[in-house]
């Protein structure tokens, strides 16, 4: 039975007005009907075909709406019940549902519903012998497959087995009939029970030899099409864990790397290489960490009864699961970057209305007052006390952690290796069972000037390691000795400072004591002292109060030397094509081609004895330093080396931080560094990031950089896994490998290796140290205070940073106390150390003689708390502070003892509200290591709600837009900032972070997390430029100037401000613009990350592999529209034209084979008979 075709008036199609209409003119009439109408349907056909085939999807995605696939499904079964079946109505047909159903989402269950499977495969089966007919049986298989129950139900009704006699060894007959065959196979074979099926009956066995097959005939490369598809249907298989087993007993990897290595030097391979690579690390064997536990070598044991465990993510999916796309989502960083995004918005208006609450009694409230000085300081004492004599009081005061006054806090609790936290040094003494202690230097008691002197402070370095060693001598238990890492100087002794094994080759000093005061001595007869606010001795000594876990006794070179930012900009590495595919083929080629793989441990923090420090032609590593993250390091090859980083102390995870000393290397030779236990799933790493290096040589002579350094980098997924018993519970977590190749400046250098600039929590307590000196005491008002203390022991400074009022009058210091706060804190998370160098500039332009930062103190008085986690930044952690808890998820509920600092840092906000006196601004500094720029997530009700698609009432709902000023601001006068990254939702998994506690609780409507780029800029003067230091300190004082200018737009201001404001903001905002017309800055935010040369696959399937993209049926449907039977096809070559619609008609009769004649077949190998499927059952 043919359908009737029920065909419009031509003079009616006036009534379409929408040209895209037209096509629903002819779908409504393709209706079946007994009676036959052939002209009139294949002119109805026709037409179809011509409208769908031209333009854009619009019209076939029209014609989907109205019905369309359904009645094509209706024709289809009408049509094959004729007997014999009349393929002129067929193949049209078959043309349009393969165009019509690849664009319908519902198609397949369309397909089931219409219980056309049967037909379909019918309709195959009936024209084995007949190729062109086969072909267009197989396209709609193919679409119908991509839903993957129907596929299950092809597969179950013998589908694959249909395919299995099509396809054939290396042939040019036939060959879009092959290629059609394997592309419905690969659509198949994502079904999880087909690729069970196919392995069980040794189909995967069979594909590779097809694939070796034609790989080794298709020497000019002519079929790609072809290998690419069998590929794809290994890589399918290969996704349950029977196909990977079963591709490893067919050697596969074997088989594949073999192959690829004959296409690496052919562009026009790619997609062969692409897809080779993702099978071969798919089905690389899964290995464990080679490390005893993935929980931190060091332990922690936390006060009461808190127990350190860190918690159990049961979003973490087994490894061996059936290989399905991992949903991993990156909740360290406050970026909404999921396709799923929005159901994470929270759209309770309830929850998003700031509600004033406590989360302590009200009583308690009353110890923050000691933390506000400034709110009840008279000011008397300036006429009996000279500024100078108070500059040193409160230096000396402020040393190796004295606090002001106690806040209770987790050290509370009695422990063993802690003093009580009550009491000072001074009041209590040394305990003699802590080892780590230091007594203060005699140095600090002396009185000095204002301003130091270079001269002075090498004396009095040399003077405090000879004070250390006489300490040592008479205690050795009150000491806490630092001592210098090994410098690579030609004399012996340099190198026996950290190496005693070596002492008796070295002529020792009587006793066995290093001379490490002549060692300081001749260090600072080279240093310059011409590195702003950076001091040796100022370091040395913070650096001896420093408590760590693994209690530290080297200082590392960069940290006390101290880093100048080089006179030129970076650029972003541009990305080397196919260097992810080279790196995981070298990985595999460990696995294939193990003769050449070294394989020795050469450095192990957890078994020191098992490591070959030394050992000749290789790397020397060491990381036991503060803010040092290193824990294994194995060379694989001469100059290959995987490396191990530490996790996060009291937990298991959280790997991703590095900063490590190596030396003994050869100069101008490429060393490939792979750190394999990475967690995050992406990484800037991949666009242009680099990692930072620092040379000792170079230090010394006058270059003190770090510096972006490193070649073929790329981040990728690699086979560890974490097993169940290592994880502590997490099954299946997957790792990451970061590789980067490195050409060393110098031999036999000391370099040090680090993921972005480190700042160490010595560095920023020296910095202090040295603002606090430098500061004009007469304009500025600084008071250090502790904070708390932390679990560690480490005291948690806050600053206090305004004008002095210009007189004690007292409209001057009603001024002076009525001033708004601005709260801003940094460094959570102790990975993020770009967000000090942020804060360290914006410390630095408050303390300066600018005069914008002095009018901004005359503006505000900014509570600072410059470091919220120095035990995690101290012991080289990642994420968490030593409770192994993110702190910036602590928020909610801080708990007093195991999260001290934000415990007391939302009670002092408590207090300031408590009072009247919340912040204006809120601001939390951070790093972002998937996201260029630097930008604000701040917190709006209704933007929330609109990005969640609600309904927003204006007239019930009100909110102040001003949460907006600053980031504009911003926008103007930061040239690393971008207003179009920032986002103002409030998302369901950050209710507990800072910004949406203070933003809630506080009622600060300014409350702000401000994220900076690890890695550059796509906009703006910096665009292409990899962040340095120098940038980020400069954001920094930018985010000053917004204040600024914030105050100016939000709050009353006196005409004295208004008019000094007027006058310097003229002339920055003309530097500003004159720096602005040199550079190019689109306002228009593009995606954040720009397409590379090569496609990047951060997952093992997550790569993109064409399956989806049916551009490429459509390229066959419409060739097959020049096809002429028996012309050309055998050969794969197509004419490109297209045929009119009448000649396509009568190729379609004449196409028919007459009851005398017989039908072209495909060869017998086509049939079944091919002896490389062990079984093929009907």
């Amino acid at each position: 039975m043919v359908p009737h075709i029920h065909w419009p008036d031509a003079t009616k199609s006036t009534q379409y007005p929408n040209k895209d209409l037209g096509a629903s003119a002819p779908h409504d009439a393709l209706q079946p009907c007994s009676s036959c109408d052939k002209d009139v349907t294949l002119n109805i056909l026709s037409v179809l075909t011509d409208l769908l085939s031209l333009g854009t999807g619009r019209r076939i995605h029209y014609v989907i709406s109205k019905g369309g696939s359904e009645t094509l499904l209706q024709a289809l079964a009408a049509a094959a019940r004729t007997d014999p079946p009349d393929h002129s109505i067929l193949l049209p047909l078959l043309r349009l549902l393969a165009r019509v159903g690849q664009r319908d989402r519902k198609f397949g269950l369309k397909v089931q519903k219409a219980e056309a499977t049967d037909i379909i495969l019918s309709l195959a089966r009936r024209n084995l012998g007949h190729h062109l007919h086969l072909t267009h049986c197989l396209w709609v298989l193919r679409v119908c497959a991509s839903n993957v129950t129907t596929g299950t139900t092809l597969g179950i009704n013998g589908a694959m087995e249909l395919l299995f006699k099509v396809i054939t060894p290396y042939s040019k007959r036939h060959v879009r009939t092959v290629r059609a065959a394997i592309e419905a196979l690969a659509v198949l074979l994502k079904s999880k029970s087909n690729s069970r099926r196919a392995a069980n009956r040794g189909y995967l066995g069979g594909l590779l030899r097809l694939y070796q097959d034609w790989h080794h005939n298709d020497v000019s490369n002519s079929y790609i099409c072809i290998r690419g598809g069998l590929l794809l249907c290994l890589k399918h298989i290969t996704n349950i864990q029977l196909g990977r087993e079963t591709f490893l007993g067919s050697r596969g990897m074997e088989i594949l790397f073999t192959s690829v290595q004959d296409c690496l030097s052919c562009k026009n391979l790619d997609p062969i290489i692409t897809t080779v690579t993702q099978i071969l690390r798919k089905c690389y064997p899964k290995e464990s960490l080679p490390v005893v536990t993935v929980r931190n070598s060091s332990f922690f044991p936390l006060p009461g009864n808190a127990k350190a465990e860190p918690p159990c993510e049961g979003s973490e999916a087994d490894y061996e699961s059936d290989g399905e796309e991992e949903a991993e989502k990156d909740l360290d960083n406050e970026d909404v970057e999921s396709k799923e995004e929005d159901y994470d918005l929270e759209t309770d208006v309830n929850k998003l209305r700031s509600r004033p609450t406590l989360d302590r009694p009200e009583e308690e409230l009353g110890q923050y007052e000691a933390m506000c000085p400034e709110l009840s300081h008279n000011f008397q004492e300036l006429e009996s006390e000279s500024e100078e004599d108070k500059s040193l009081e409160d230096r000396t005061e402020n040393l190796c952690s004295t606090p002001s006054h106690f806040i209770p806090s987790a050290t509370s609790v009695k422990h063993p290796n802690y003093r009580r936290r009550n009491q000072s040094v001074t009041e209590m003494g040394p305990d003699p069972e802590e080892k780590d202690f230091k007594v203060p230097l005699q140095s600090w008691t002396k009185k000095e000037k204002c301003r130091w002197d270079p001269t002075d402070e090498k004396r009095d370095i040399v003077e405090a390691v000879q004070d250390a060693d006489s300490c040592e001598e008479e205690d050795p238990t009150r000491s806490h000795m630092l001592t210098l890492r090994p410098l690579p100087k030609e004399a012996a002794w340099y190198k026996k400072m950290f190496y005693p094994e070596c002492e008796a080759s070295i002529n020792p000093s009587p006793g066995g004591r290093l001379e490490s005061s002549d060692t300081v001595r001749n260090l600072l007869e080279k240093h310059q002292g011409d590195i702003p606010f950076q001091s040796p001795r100022f370091y040395v000594a913070r650096a001896k109060c420093v408590k760590s876990i693994p209690d530290y006794k080297d200082l590392a070179f960069p940290d006390f030397w101290g880093h100048q930012p080089p006179p030129y900009s970076k650029p972003m590495l541009e990305r080397k094509h196919g260097v992810q595919r080279d790196k995981v083929l070298d990985d595999v080629r460990r696995l294939i081609q193990p003769s050449d793989v070294i394989g020795r441990t050469v450095f192990d923090l957890d078994e020191p004895s098992h490591s070959s420090p030394g050992a000749p032609g290789c790397l020397t590593f060491f990381s036991k330093f503060e803010s040092g993250n290193l824990r294994k390091a194995i060379q694989v090859r001469e100059f290959e080396y995987d490396l191990i980083t530490n996790a996060d102390v009291n937990s298991n995870q959280h790997h991703q931080w590095f900063y490590f000393e190596v030396r003994d290397m050869k100069s101008a030779v490429p060393y490939r560094f792979n750190i394999i236990n990475c967690e995050k799933f992406n990484s800037q790493f991949n666009y242009g990031m680099q990692p930072v290096m620092y040379s000792v040589k170079e230090a010394l002579q006058g270059r003190p950089h770090w510096l972006r350094t490193g070649h073929d980098i790329c981040y990728y997924k690699n086979h560890y896994h974490c097993s169940t018993a290592a994880g502590g519970g997490i099954r299946g977590k997957c790792y990451y490998t970061l590789t980067f190749s490195i050409k060393f400046p110098h031999k036999d250098d000391v370099c040090y290796l680090a993921y972005h600039y480190p700042y160490t929590y010595s560095t920023m307590m020296s910095h202090l140290d040295m603002l606090e000196q430098n500061r004009n005491p007469r304009k500025v008002y600084w008071r250090q205070q502790t904070l708390c203390q932390t679990l560690g022991g480490n005291p948690c400074p806050l600053l206090t940073i305004t004008a002095m009022p210009d007189s004690k009058k007292r409209e001057d210091l009603e001024q002076f106390y009525n001033r708004p706060y601005v709260f801003l804190m940094a460094r959570v998370h102790p990975g993020e150390s770009n967000a000090s160098w942020v804060m360290k500039g914006t410390l630095e332009f408050l303390v300066s003689s600018d005069p914008i930062a002095d009018l901004l103190r005359n503006c505000f008085i900014f509570k600072i708390v410059p470091m919220l986690n120095p035990d995690g930044v101290i012991n080289g952690n990642h994420r968490c502070s030593l409770s192994g808890d993110d702190l910036n998820r602590q928020w909610l509920t801080p708990n007093s003892q195991l999260h001290p600092t934000i415990y007391h840092t939302k009670g002092l906000l408590y207090y300031l509200r408590s009072i009247g006196r919340a912040p204006l601004v809120f601001c939390d500094y951070h790093g972002h290591s998937q996201k260029k720029n630097v930008f604000l997530y701040g917190c709006s009700i209704k933007e929330t709600l609109w990005q969640a698609g609600c309904v927003v009432d204006t007239a019930v709902i009100t909110e102040d837009v001003g949460y907006r000023t600053l980031p504009k601001i911003l926008d103007k006068v930061a040239p690393a900032f971008v207003m179009n990254s920032c986002s103002f939702l409030v998302e369901k998994s950050r209710e507990s972070t800072a910004r949406v506690v203070v933003w809630k609780e506080m009622g600060v409507l300014r409350s702000y997390t401000m994220e900076s780029t690890y890695c550059g800029c796509s906009h703006g003067l910096y665009k292409g430029l990899q962040l340095g230091t120098q940038e980020l300190e400069e954001m920094g004082s930018k985010f000053c100037l917004g204040l600024l200018i914030l105050h100016l737009k939000s709050l009353p201001c006196s005409r004295k401000v208004m008019a000094q404001a007027a006058l310097l903001l003229d002339l920055e905002e003309e530097v500003t613009d004159r720096v602005q017309r040199n550079c190019s800055n689109s306002s228009l935010e593009t995606e954040d990350e720009p397409p590379c040369v090569e496609e990047i696959d951060y997952n093992t399937d997550s790569c993109s592999d064409g399956e989806g993209d049916f551009s490429g049926l459509d390229q066959e449907i419409q060739e097959c529209l020049s096809w002429v039977e028996g012309e050309t096809e055998d050969e794969g070559v197509t004419t490109g034209q297209t045929c009119s619609s009448k000649a396509l008609r009568e190729l379609y009769i004449s196409s028919q084979p007459a009851s005398n004649s017989t039908a072209l077949p495909l060869r017998s190998t086509a049939l079944g008979v091919y002896s490389g499927f062990e079984s093929s059952p009907a």
